[in-house]
């Protein structure tokens, strides 16, 4: 059972911190699930054009594995202009719908306004929901001011909804096998 978390991101490392988070979380409370990280800025991941994914260069190849190899999955993105990454929207027009169908994610973003959690109610479930995927009621928006000058996150309330929302994905994902 591998969890994969995916930092949707080429720049900073605030996602980051909270996708890794929130495997730490679902790894401390179930010792039995396999673990990944996917940390976008550590490839070379070209440009979707609707080609066969196995002509495009091995970077982009290895994250289209290790996204088929995953059971479930934590998704993280910073907000930009509103939005999720270009990053994160590419990584999803590069693998087939098939693969998150009728799989868990659980979704964090970050960002610096108040009002950017909307991008996961108005962006990223309409996303998955075209995926066929089940998609964990809680998510977790993390704002600048949750973080420390370290980019650890000192909010009690978020390290809370952190841990309910691994909690949550973990139970989704056995009980739909």
């Amino acid at each position: 059972m591998k969890l994969l978390g995916i930092s949707g991101t080429l720049t900073g490392s605030k996602t980051l911190a909270v996708v890794n988070q929130v495997l730490g979380e679902a790894k401390k409370h179930h010792e039995e699930i396999e673990v990944e990280l996917l940390d976008l800025k550590q490839y070379d991941v070209q440009f979707c054009d609707g080609r066969d994914p196995s002509t495009y260069n091995e970077d982009t190849k290895a994250v289209i594995d290790r996204v088929l190899s995953a059971d479930f999955y934590i998704i993280g993105t910073p907000i930009f202009q509103g939005s999720l990454t270009g990053a994160l929207k590419n990584l999803f027009d590069l693998i087939p719908p098939a693969v998150l169908r009728n799989k868990v994610i659980g979704f964090v973003a970050t960002g610096g306004t108040w009002q950017h959690f909307l991008v996961i109610e108005n962006q990223l479930k309409p996303i998955a929901g075209y995926f066929r995927a089940y998609v964990a009621p809680s998510y977790v928006y993390v704002h600048n001011e949750h973080f420390n000058k370290t980019n650890e996150i000192v909010d009690q309330d978020v390290i809370d909804r952190i841990s309910e929302l691994a909690q949550e994905v973990v139970f989704m994902h056995k009980a739909l096998k």
